[in-house]
Order: structure tokens, then C-alpha cells, then sequence
């Protein structure tokens, strides 16, 4: 079992920065591959980025490549997401999860989902 709380979201004028937090319980952090995905108003819930359990393998969508960063630190049992060149369009809640196994880009195959943190950008 793995309980996740994101933070770090807020309001930020295009252009700006954002780096969320995603904090995990249990021992086991370490193992599962962590994603980030973001859900705007009306919108499917869509793939952000992924890591994998050993932080070695880091995956984006072509939306934010360039401009996102995700990292972890498994001994502090948190993931990250750094947000740079921010844009009106990324408003959204953003929203970690945990999967065991292969790392995938389908939110549907994550086992674990935080409550979301609110990211929105003003033009």
C-alpha cells in the first residue's frame, strides 16, 4: 500500500516556474515507477511524465518535453515535477501516482493516486 500527497501547485503567470512534490508512505517507494498526470476541466485525465523505480529511465508527452523536469529521491520517498516556460494551457490538477512493474503512460494501469494539487497559469 502506498498513500501519496502532492504539493506545490498554485498560481503562476505564463512563463513562470513550479516544482510539485509528491510524497509517499510505505517502504516500498523505491519500487514502483512514479507518473505524473494532469486533468484540466472537461478534459481526460492526461500523461505528464514517468520515472522509473531506479530514477533511471524519465519519460515525457511531447507537450511538455523541453519544459518539464521529473525527478525522485527514494530515500526522502518523494517524486517530482519541475515545470518551467509554464503556459496557459498547462492549468490543470496535477496528480502523482504509483505502479509497480513496467512504467506506462496510461493512467488506468496505476495502482496509487494522490488527492491532486491545483496548477494554474494566467496569460
Amino acid at each position: 500500500q502506498v498513500q501519496l500527497v502532492e504539493s506545490g501547485g498554485g498560481l503562476v503567470q505564463a512563463g513562470g516556474s513550479l516544482r510539485l512534490s509528491c510524497a509517499a508512505s510505505g517502504r516500498t517507494f523505491s519500487s514502483y515507477n512514479m507518473g505524473w498526470f494532469r486533468q484540466a476541466p472537461g478534459k481526460e485525465r492526461e500523461f505528464v511524465a514517468a520515472i522509473t523505480w531506479t530514477g533511471g529511465s524519465t519519460f515525457y508527452a511531447d507537450s511538455v518535453k523541453g519544459r518539464f523536469t521529473i525527478s525522485r529521491d527514494n530515500p526522502k520517498n518523494t517524486v517530482y515535477l519541475q515545470m518551467n516556460s509554464l503556459k496557459p494551457e498547462d492549468t490543470a490538477v496535477y496528480y502523482c501516482a504509483a505502479k509497480p512493474g513496467v512504467w506506462s503512460d496510461y493512467a488506468h494501469r496505476y495502482s496509487y493516486w494522490g488527492q491532486g494539487t491545483q496548477v494554474t497559469v494566467s496569460s
